[in-house]
């Protein structure tokens, strides 16, 4: 390929006018230091992603079926056991309902769960929290 600096080519790059060139380069580096910070945001949140991944794996390796407990039944009669079942958990001050999987049933949540969904199910429609506090035996 001949070069011809004069205005025309070099390279396959345009060269006619500096100003118009120096903007290109500006622009251009402009792009790749934003696309550079992006990059980078994206790096740092996979690095995270596998660090999660890692730990979640190790959790889970740590929950044998042995020490899985039954948290329900399904449908077809098979046990439903809690994805944290072994695991141990530190509450405080609060109730820990597990995460709902197909089958599970209202025997699975603690008893005063069970006393509201009971409140809401005989209610003859729709129901306000007020209503349901004293019904369930807690002060108004």
């Amino acid at each position: 390929m001949a070069e011809d600096v004069g205005g025309g080519l070099v390279g396959g790059v345009g060269v006619a006018g500096g100003e118009h060139g120096e903007r290109d380069v500006a622009e251009l580096e402009a792009a790749i230091s934003e696309l550079s910070g992006k990059l980078a945001l994206a790096r740092d949140g996979l690095e995270r992603l596998r660090i999660t991944r890692e730990t979640v794996a190790e959790v889970l390796a740590e929950i044998t079926p042995a020490t899985a407990v039954e948290a329900g039944t399904s449908p077809e009669g098979e046990s439903v056991a809690s994805a944290y079942a072994g695991a141990k958990r530190q509450v405080i001050g609060v109730l820990t309902v597990p995460n709902w999987q197909p089958g599970m049933t209202s025997d699975v949540l603690p008893s005063v769960y069970r006393d509201i969904l009971e409140v809401v199910a005989d209610a003859p429609g729709p129901i306000r929290a007020r209503q349901i506090v004293p019904r369930i035996g807690l002060p108004a």
